[in-house]
C-alpha cells in the first residue's frame, strides 16, 4: 500500500528540483544571448509559460489528487488509449532527460578533479544514479526530506554569492541588452530553449499525489510557493553577479569561477568550492526527485494492467520498489548513449505530452462541470482554453526558432513520429497481453 509521507514543505522542494535545481545553466544563457536579454527571458517565461501551466496543473491536481497525476487526468478526460500515450511520451522524454543529470554532476566534479577520465566519469554517473535509487527505495518521505536539505544548501550558497556581489556592484546588470548576433533566429532559439528548460516540469511531482498529505489542497499550495522560489533562485544571483562582473568572461558551467572572482583571494576559493559542490548536489537532487516522479508512471500503468503486474507492487514502506529499480536500470543504460540527436526530439515529445494534460482540463470542464476541488481557475471553459494555449505557444516558438536554425531536422521529426507510432503499437500489445479492456484505475490502495 502507498503511504502519505510527503508534507507541504517537502513537496515545495520536490517541485523545486523537478523544475529547477538552482541557478545552474543560467550562466550559459547569459553567455549566449547577453545580460539584458537573458534577464528579460527569465522574467517573461514564468509569466507566459509557468503561470498558466501552474494554474491548470493546480486545478487538475486539486480535483483529481491521485497517484499517477497527469496520467490519471488524461485517463479521466480521454480514456485509457490517450492515457497510455501520455505515459509513453513522458517515459521516452525521461530517458534522455534523466541521463543529463549524472553528466551535470561530473561537470561540477571537474572543479575538484579536472583530469577525470571518460571511464571514471561513467562510473561516477552510475554512482549518482544508484545512490539516488537507494534513497528512493527508502520511501517518498525520505526523498522529500532530503530535497529540503539539498535545496537549503544550494540556495544558501547562492545567497552568499549574491551578498558578496551586491557589495561590489558597479554597473547596471542588464547592460548590454544583447550579445552580438543574439537577436537572430539562432540567438532567440538558443536563448528561449535554455530559459524554457529552466521552467519546465510543474506537472512532474503530480505523479506522487497518492503519497502527499492532503494532496488536493497541498499541491496547489506547493505550486504557489515553488514558482516565486524558482524565479528568485535565478534572478537574484544573476542580477547581483552581473552588476559586479564582466559577463563576457562567463561560460557554461562557470558559476564556481564567478564565485571565485567575487570572493577574492580570501573568500574566493571557499565560495567557489561551495558553489561547485552545490552543482554536484543539485545534479543528485534533480535525479533523486525526478526518479521519484518518473518511476510512478510505469507503476500506475501496471496497476491499470497496461504493463507487467510486477511493476505495480509496493513494499512494506509503500514504495513501488520494482518500478523504481526498473526506471534506474533504464536510465543506467541511457547513460552509455550519445544524446546530440536525441535531445532535439526530446522537446517535441514533452510538448506532445503536455498538450494532452492541458487539454484534459478543457475537456473535463465541459464534460464534468461538477467535478472540482479546493482550487478552481476563476474563468470559464473558453478562458481555460486560452490559458492552456499560452504555454503551448511558447513551446511552439522555441521549436519554430530552432527549426529555422536547422536544429530540428528530419532525424528529430522522424524519431518523434517513430516514438508516437511505437506508443500506438504498444497500447495494442498491452491490451492483447491482458486479454481484456484495461480497467479505469483510480490509483493504488492508500494508507493515511
Amino acid at each position: 500500500m502507498l503511504k502519505r509521507s510527503i508534507g507541504t514543505l517537502s513537496l515545495v522542494f520536490i517541485l523545486f528540483f523537478t523544475t529547477s535545481g538552482g541557478a545552474f545553466t543560467t550562466e550559459a544563457l547569459v553567455h549566449d544571448v547577453g545580460p539584458g536579454l537573458a534577464l528579460l527571458m527569465l522574467a517573461l517565461v514564468p509569466l507566459c509559460y509557468s503561470l498558466p501551466e501552474i494554474l491548470i496543473v493546480g486545478e487538475l491536481a486539486s480535483m483529481l489528487p491521485e497517484e499517477g497525476g497527469y496520467y490519471r487526468w488524461v485517463h479521466r478526460a480521454f480514456g485509457p488509449f490517450w492515457a497510455f500515450q501520455n505515459g509513453w511520451l513522458t517515459w521516452m522524454y525521461s530517458l534522455v532527460d534523466m541521463a543529463l543529470y549524472p553528466k551535470l554532476f561530473v561537470t561540477y566534479l571537474g572543479w575538484f578533479l579536472p583530469s577525470l577520465g571518460r571511464s571514471a566519469a561513467w562510473g561516477v554517473g552510475l554512482a549518482v544514479i544508484w545512490g539516488a535509487t537507494l534513497l528512493n527505495l527508502r520511501g517518498a518521505g525520505r526523498v522529500g526530506r532530503s530535497s529540503v536539505a539539498f535545496g537549503i544548501f544550494i540556495l544558501a550558497g547562492f545567497a552568499a554569492l549574491s551578498l558578496l556581489a551586491a557589495a561590489q556592484a558597479s554597473h547596471a546588470p542588464w547592460r548590454p541588452f544583447a550579445a552580438p548576433g543574439a537577436g537572430g533566429a539562432r540567438g532567440l532559439g538558443v536563448g528561449l530553449s535554455i530559459a524554457l528548460w529552466n521552467y519546465i516540469g510543474w506537472d512532474n511531482a503530480s505523479t506522487v499525489q497518492g503519497e502527499v498529505h492532503d494532496a488536493g489542497r497541498g499541491y496547489p499550495r506547493a505550486l504557489a510557493m515553488a514558482l516565486p522560489l524558482v524565479v528568485a533562485s535565478y534572478l537574484v544571483p544573476l542580477l547581483a553577479a552581473l552588476a559586479a562582473t564582466d559577463w563576457r568572461r562567463w561560460s557554461p558551467g562557470g558559476w564556481p569561477a564567478i564565485a571565485r572572482e567575487l570572493g577574492g583571494a580570501t573568500a574566493g576559493p571557499v565560495l567557489a568550492a561551495w558553489i561547485a559542490l552545490a552543482g554536484m548536489v543539485s545534479a543528485v537532487a534533480l535525479f533523486n526527485a525526478l526518479l521519484l516522479s518518473y518511476s510512478r508512471i510505469p507503476f500506475v500503468m501496471a496497476v491499470d494492467g497496461l504493463l507487467p503486474r510486477a511493476l505495480g507492487r509496493t513494499d512494506e514502506r509503500g514504495t513501488p520498489r520494482v518500478a523504481v529499480l526498473f526506471a534506474a536500470a533504464c536510465y543506467s543504460v541511457m547513460l552509455l548513449l550519445p544524446f546530440a540527436g536525441l535531445v532535439v526530439a526530446d522537446v517535441l515529445l514533452y510538448s506532445l505530452a503536455l498538450s494532452l494534460e492541458l487539454a484534459a482540463l478543457v475537456r473535463l470542464r465541459g464534460r464534468e462541470p461538477a467535478l472540482r476541488g479546493s482550487f478552481r481557475i476563476p474563468a470559464g471553459r473558453a478562458g481555460v482554453a486560452l490559458l492552456a494555449a499560452m504555454p503551448l505557444t511558447v513551446l511552439g516558438l522555441v521549436i519554430a526558432f530552432s527549426a529555422r536554425d536547422g536544429e530540428y531536422g528530419a532525424p528529430a521529426i522522424g524519431g518523434t513520429i517513430a516514438v508516437m507510432a511505437a506508443g500506438v503499437a504498444g497500447y495494442g500489445v498491452a491490451r492483447r497481453a491482458r486479454g481484456h479492456e484495461p480497467r479505469s484505475g483510480g490509483g493504488a490502495e492508500l494508507s493515511g
